[in-house]
């Protein structure tokens, strides 16, 4: 089963809205390190994380990526291990096994570098036009949207435009 490592990124923004339960419209096993959680400190997202740890069997830990800290303060160029240094960590790990892995993150960096190590990635956007692939009504996707734009996740217009019409063609696809 596929791993799906949560960057702080997208917990806080869907976080922030109470929205966090869309991302159990992946299939695979969620994991929320530590060192990402530690990242959440704004509410009501910190308290909302919290709780969907607990309610939804939110994994939080993973033996692997110790194994590959010091590999991925390398390839970032950091020297503290922090959430982006964790979620490249378990990448490593889980590619030099190949096994499949994912990340949800709207972070540029660790989505440019998550990619280019091999596993497959997606952001706050992909995790809403997932819920309408899995039967969310496209008008509570747009409501989403909306709702993260106005709440933290400041879109672009173009940004905004493409995440409509990405629900459009999820919604299409599955009448």
């Amino acid at each position: 089963m596929t791993r799906i490592f949560l960057d702080a990124t997208t917990l806080i923004a869907l976080g922030t809205i109470g929205e966090l339960e869309q991302l159990t419209s992946f299939t695979g096993e969620l994991v929320v390190l530590p060192t990402v959680q530690n990242e959440i400190t704004t509410e009501p997202a910190q308290t909302n994380l919290s709780r969907f740890i607990d309610q939804d069997a939110v994994e939080t830990t993973d033996p692997a990526v110790q194994d590959r800290v010091q590999q991925a303060k390398e390839v970032l160029g950091e020297e503290e291990q922090n959430g982006d240094v964790s979620l490249i960590a378990a990448v490593l790990a889980y590619t030099a096994d190949d096994l499949p892995v994912g990340v949800v993150s709207d972070d540029r960096r660790v989505r440019t570098t998550v990619r280019g190590l091999g596993a497959t990635v997606t952001g706050t956007v992909g995790v809403v036009v997932r819920a309408v692939e899995e039967g969310l009504d496209r008008e509570e996707a747009y409501n989403l949207i909306r709702q993260i734009d106005s709440h933290g996740l400041h879109m672009t217009g173009d940004l905004r435009e493409k995440a409509y019409s990405l629900i459009d063609d999820a919604a299409e696809s599955t009448s």
